[in-house]
Order: structure tokens, then sequence, then C-alpha cells
């Protein structure tokens, strides 16, 4: 099983640069939300192991927060660290984000996560403003997402 870092750079990776486009970190936490989602609907097992948090923001990974906070609302560079490999099967889940989820914005991004259920049911009981650390569950996930896939 991946890092949820290598997800993050893989993503870094992908971004054409050259057309202008840039990742925050703010969206790439949202990115890497749908991966995982995606990963247990479509894989039906996870992409990374780290939990994702239900934080003010939408659904956060600290690990790749603390990696990236530094560059609050502003482009992440690309990585200069070495590609890691992935299945064919982890590509497919990641290609898929890019292309439904890559050209949202990170408000759009944001806004998006605010309205779905696994993060709302994180937060349930919570303020508004309040911070949290609630994990937002894998079976949450994977029950929310799967009404989207046609059988």
């Amino acid at each position: 099983m991946k890092k949820a870092l290598d997800v993050a750079r893989y993503f870094l990776r992908r971004l054409d640069r050259e057309a202008g486009d840039t990742i925050s970190p703010l969206k790439l936490q949202k990115l890497l939300y749908y991966a995982q989602a995606w990963s247990l609907v479509l894989r039906e097992k996870p992409l990374f192991s780290e939990a994702i948090e239900a934080w003010v923001s939408g659904p956060v990974v600290r690990e790749v927060w603390d990696e990236y906070k530094t560059y609050k609302y502003y482009d992440i560079p690309q990585p200069d660290t070495e590609n890691i490999e992935f299945s064919e099967d982890e590509i497919e889940v990641l290609e898929e984000v890019w292309e439904s989820y890559g050209e949202l914005s990170a408000r759009k991004l944001r806004d998006l996560t605010h309205s779905e259920s696994p993060w709302l049911n994180a937060r349930n009981g919570l303020e508004p403003a309040e911070r949290s650390t609630n994990s937002i569950s894998h079976e949450e996930m994977k029950a929310y997402y799967s009404q989207f896939v046609e059988v």
C-alpha cells in the first residue's frame, strides 16, 4: 500500500504546469480524499493507510498537510523526489480522479466535500468552525460513492 505522500506527489507531477495549472494544499487534500474514496469503491481497498480527518476546510490527511502547509493558498512546486511506481489498477483510479476532479478549483472541491455525507457525518455535532480530528471512515466513503457507480 502506498503512502498518502506518494499519491500527493503523483498528482503534483501530473499537473500541466506549462499550461499554467497549479495545485494548492487545499486542492491537493481534496484530490487525495477522492482518490481514497474511489479506490475503496473501484478496487475495494484503500490506496493509502493514513487517516483522513474531517477538518473545517474539508477532508485532510495530516501527514500531507504537515508536508505542504507552508504553501498555504499558493502553488506547490513539483516534487524533486523519485517517482513511485503505481500498479495499473492504482493508476486507473488516480487518472479517473484527475479527469473528474483535477480541473475543479480548490474552493469548488471544498464545497463539494462539504455537501457530501462522509465529511458531514464525521463532523456531526460540531460547530461549523470547530476543530476536529475525527476520521472519515472507509465504510462511509465506500457506501456513499458506491451509489454513483452503475452496475
